[in-house]
């Protein structure tokens, strides 16, 4: 039986009106009959609780709060079921882009993982040696046999003024100087699933290699470079051996030139070759010696590739090239004279960054006549007056550059 403070409060106004109702001489006075009262009123109180619904009954108090606790499980067995569907449809979709009858992705995966620094495990844990090879095989660039004919560029005196009509809107971009800028240009790049930045230098004489002060021991961030340097602009440049992917960048790849030195002359077999600057400023690019290199008198170069373009031919590029989508930067020149330095960020979802097809159709459409790939990925930066202007990402995902071994760099003119 409940106690009295569990009474609902009609059955206690109840009492209330039945003692004032009763004849003064019926009301209670004593105990007894106050306990009788009481009694008849717990009996009122029960036959009252019969009537109540179900949801208003006091006994019904612990049925309520079992069901919320139910109620509560329920929820929580929903969420877990959620999660474990979710689950198996995230596998059975990655086991489906891996190894489904679409071999795009899987194409994407490995020539992305395999040309990178530090990330070829990603290939390596899905795939066996035979089917990297395969799809390696399947996505290449077919490079040219030939080596730039410097007959073919004619640089035009940056000094001279004259009347220019622009063919489209991709020459009046690179054509039309700032105002107060006579050195360099710099044009906002974008594209599908990539963004970067193109410096246009009209002065290719003023081109230099610079490399780490460190030769041998480590690389230097391209900004340290830079402020060494003095220079107006600086994008990163040739490879450097990278044993175990952890590679400080203390040893360039194949021949460095610069300001006319021989700095290194290692054996090279990658794609590409020699990426260098003639003593009269032509860009050259060629698969040659130390001996060639020094015949046609480059005067600054690096190496690495693939050859973009050379003579106005484009490589061939099939697939996806065999290098994937990743940060990008690349060298070219116009027969003009004109220098293209590009930069292209990647490694987000929105902007995983431009493929070697990428880097042609923009090098093509700026009027590059020879043109060349350079170290991707981290390493891919632009500096100009001593700060980063693009986005570099590293293998954590953190936005920052690494190490390097060589750079191009603008140095200042007279005037500056």
């Amino acid at each position: 039986m409940t106690n009295t403070d569990e009474i609902p409060k009609a059955l206690k106004i109840s009492k209330k009106i039945i003692e004032d109702e009763l004849p003064k001489a019926l009301k209670p006075k004593d105990e007894e009959m106050e306990n009788e009262l009481s009694q008849a009123l717990e009996i009122n109180k029960e036959e009252t609780e019969d009537e109540l619904p179900k949801a208003l009954r006091t006994d019904n108090k612990e049925d309520i709060v079992k069901d919320k606790k139910a109620k509560k499980l329920k929820i929580w067995q929903k969420i877990i079921i959620t999660i474990v569907i979710l689950g198996i449809i995230g596998v059975v979709t990655l086991a489906v882009l891996l190894y489904g009858p679409y071999n795009g992705f899987r194409d994407w995966l490995i020539t992305s993982a395999m040309t990178t620094m530090s990330h070829q495990y990603l290939a390596t844990w899905f795939y066996d040696d035979e089917t990297i090879a395969e799809v390696m095989n399947r996505n290449k660039v077919e490079e040219t046999n030939e080596i730039t004919d410097t007959s073919l560029t004619v640089i035009i005196d940056p000094e001279e003024e004259e009347e220019i009509e622009y063919e489209n809107e991709y020459e009046r971009q690179i054509l039309e100087k700032n105002p107060g800028n006579e050195d360099y240009k710099i044009i906002e790049i974008t594209g599908k699933g990539y963004s970067g930045y193109l410096a246009v230098i009209y002065d290719p004489s003023r081109i230099k290699t610079v490399y780490t002060k460190k030769l041998g021991t480590s690389g230097q961030y391209l900004t340290t470079m830079a402020k060494d340097n003095d220079a107006l602009i600086a994008i990163n440049g040739g490879g450097f051996e990278d044993p175990n992917f952890n590679s400080n960048g203390a040893h360039p790849l194949g021949i460095t030139f610069s300001n006319g030195k021989l700095v290194t002359s290692n054996s090279y077999n990658g794609q590409g070759g020699l990426i260098g600057f003639t003593e009269d400023d032509k860009l050259v690019l060629g698969k040659m010696t130390v001996a060639q290199a020094r015949e046609l008198k480059i005067r600054d170069g690096v190496t690495f590739g693939p050859f973009l373009i050379i003579n106005g031919k484009a490589s061939n590029v099939f697939g996806n090239g065999g290098w994937g989508t990743a940060p990008r930067t690349a060298i070219g020149q116009r027969q003009d004279g004109i220098v293209l330095f590009l930069v292209i960020d990647g490694r987000t979802v929105t902007r995983p960054g431009a493929s070697m097809n990428d880097l042609i159709e923009i090098m093509q459409r700026y009027g590059a006549y020879n043109a060349a790939n350079l170290d991707g990925g981290t390493s891919s930066a632009m500096v100009v007056n001593n700060e980063i202007i693009n986005d570099p990402i590293d293998s954590t995902g953190a936005h920052k550059t690494r190490y390097i071994s060589t750079a191009f760099i603008l140095t200042k003119g007279e005037e500056n």
